[in-house]
């Protein structure tokens, strides 16, 4: 009797035949004779599909892993919709990768299918990241585009990003329909791996000029930089392709003094210095830190392995280096934007910033507070992308971001870029050093205008079939029992994005969540506090996030209420957080 059931069996089965090249049936026969029955469900229990940023996984052999089969259907699946979608029509693509184990090689089959189905690929000569890849589908013309990242995932990830003609990830209805072509491929046959030569057109380094040179137009305050173009700034790619161009850009931005972490300079898809390529990990920031400290840096930045998110460390209050969370990032981003564009008379009635529904309000605080629109969207930067698209000839967006530490100022590409995000960063501390400020004085500042802000995010692994499935009973448990207070205090509203349906406990009143479905649900207590759960779409994971906030009087209660706000965060997390 089979160990697994009808449909994963027929998968491994189906692996085993002469579709497959000598190699990749050997791997599976092994696993097979030697009864790892564990690897062989994970790697072969489902198809791997399209979450809130692509096809990501653990590159090996199976149906549910990385490899030359599963990214050629997926490539073959997206060319087939692209067919569709633009009939008649002589179909662009760009394809970019990052430093991670195979992306060049991955990225190579991938522009070989495309090519193979008469496409003309526009292909990056060598690693670049995301946000250029996004910059190259709209320089181009092109009517989609592919990004071979598993971003800051672990080193035995890589991952597919899919985009659309208007330089953002795929979303509805384009995600969904690309994954019914792709499943309706049944034969390895079907896929063309191979190159059609003249369709390729290599991307060298002078695309890098247009990129650099169009994020230099943003500029808000090139005067501040002139001042401080001694600013002193310490710069991590982390292994990845940062490398490739920040330095590049600050550089163009009239920056001076920029040091690059020499240990993290070269791109290395095993990442050695690091346990987890995360910028958001005190543990991948130490070194910059460390180098930080050794410099009396102004500031610290690093980036992820494609460079789409930046993590940031300024001189606290006692002078030490300290990391600044996603939302802290993006609301002085925010602030800098908007007070800025605002001192200078440029701000317009139809200007508008986004951000996600877990990301802090802080930042549509401020919004308000300059009288500038907001837009709010599930999680996942390709959904901020989507409201740049759809209001293009209606609003004018000027800056967005998510508490994953992921930013985009102008709309210069449809993705969040750490690029352009670590220029506005230097920009921004150089703009305030002038005025005699460091970023966590404007940081306080904001606190005691708006209020402040505490927040945490836990993440809990579930690895495998067995973890995705207590994900989902996790997230089942909590509609069906869902907590009535957390952290003593008492819950107000209940915002089910699945049911897309928000219920008022007190009242019994019920209204209509406006976006599209999600398997997240929210909690909001009688204080304001808002905590949500949500299971990863990129990653073995379920994510708790919680957002406290209390009003700050003056800078010398900063540390007191700091702790209140954590204990309250701890109280809270306890509760909701089970198992």
């Amino acid at each position: 009797m089979s160990f697994f059931d009808k449909d994963t069996q027929g998968r491994i089965d189906n692996w085993l035949t002469s579709e497959y090249d000598d190699i990749t049936r050997n791997l599976v026969q092994k696993l097979v004779d030697n009864k790892e029955e564990t690897e062989l469900l994970d790697s072969f229990y489902k198809d791997l599909e399209f979450g809130t940023g692509g096809l990501r996984g653990i590159m090996g052999v199976g149906s549910n892993r990385m490899n030359k089969y599963t990214i050629g259907k997926a490539t073959q699946g997206l060319a087939n919709y692209l067919i569709k979608q633009f009939p008649d029509q002589k179909i662009k693509v760009a394809v970019s990768y990052d430093s991670r184990n195979n992306s060049q090689s991955f990225g190579n089959l991938v522009a070989d299918v495309f090519s193979g189905n008469g496409f003309q690929v526009y292909l990056f000569e060598e690693l670049r990241p995301t946000p250029m890849l996004s910059f190259a589908v709209r320089h181009f013309g092109c009517q989609g585009g592919v990004m071979l990242t598993a971003s800051h995932n672990p080193k035995e990830y890589n991952g597919y990003k899919a985009y659309w003609n208007d330089g953002g990830q795929l979303v509805a209805p384009h995600d969904k329909n690309v994954i019914t072509e792709v499943n309706a491929i049944t034969s390895v046959k079907e896929i063309k791996f191979e190159r059609i030569a003249e369709n390729v057109t290599v991307i060298g380094a002078e695309f890098d000029a247009l990129y650099i040179n169009a994020n230099k137009a943003l500029s808000i305050h090139p005067e501040a930089v002139k001042a401080q173009k001694d600013l002193k700034i310490v710069f991590s790619p982390i292994h990845g392709t940062g490398i490739t161009i920040v330095p590049q850009m600050l550089a163009a931005w009239g920056f001076e003094n920029v040091t690059v972490v020499e240990e993290q300079a070269k791109p290395d898809g095993n990442f050695p210095t690091v346990v987890y390529p995360n910028p958001e990990e005190e543990e991948a920031m130490s070194i910059a830190k460390k180098r930080g400290q050794e410099l009396d840096a102004d500031v610290v930045m690093a980036t992820d392995p494609d460079a789409d998110r930046v993590g940031l460390a300024v001189k606290n209050l006692k002078g030490e280096f300290q990391l600044l969370n996603g939302n802290q990032i993006g609301s002085l981003l925010t602030y800098y934007v908007l007070s800025s564009k605002k001192d200078k008379g440029e701000l317009k009635h139809n200007d508008y910033i986004v951000k996600t529904i877990v990301t802090s309000n802080l930042i549509s605080d401020i919004g308000k507070s300059f009288d500038v629109n907001y837009y709010e969207t599930l999680t996942g930067f390709k959904f901020i992308g989507e409201v740049i698209t759809r209001e293009l000839g209606k609003g004018n967006y000027l800056v967005g971001g998510e508490e994953s530490y992921g930013y985009l100022v102008g709309d210069l590409v449809r993705d969040k870029d750490a690029v352009n995000s670590c220029a506005f960063i230097a920009e921004m501390t150089a703009y305030f050093k002038n005025q005699g400020k460091s970023l966590f004085e404007v940081l306080i500042e904001l606190y005691l205008k708006y209020g402040f802000y505490q927040e945490k995010l836990i993440s809990l692994t579930k690895k495998g079939k067995a973890g995705a499935d207590e994900i989902k009973q996790m997230m089942v448990d909590l509609r069906a029992n869902a907590p009535q207070s957390l952290g003593g205090v008492a819950v107000r509203e209940i915002r089910d994005y699945q049911n897309l349906e928000s219920i008022n406990l007190a009242t019994g009143e019920k209204s209509v969540i406006d976006l599209p479905k999600s398997d997240v649900l929210q909690f909001i207590t009688v204080e304001g506090d808002v905590i949500s759960a949500r299971p990863s779409g990129t990653e073995p994971k379920i994510k708790f996030y919680c957002s406290v906030r209390e009003s700050l009087e003056d800078v010398d209660s900063f540390d007191v209420v700091a702790a209140k706000l954590e204990q309250k965060v701890t109280d809270i997390m306890a509760d909701i957080v089970k198992g």
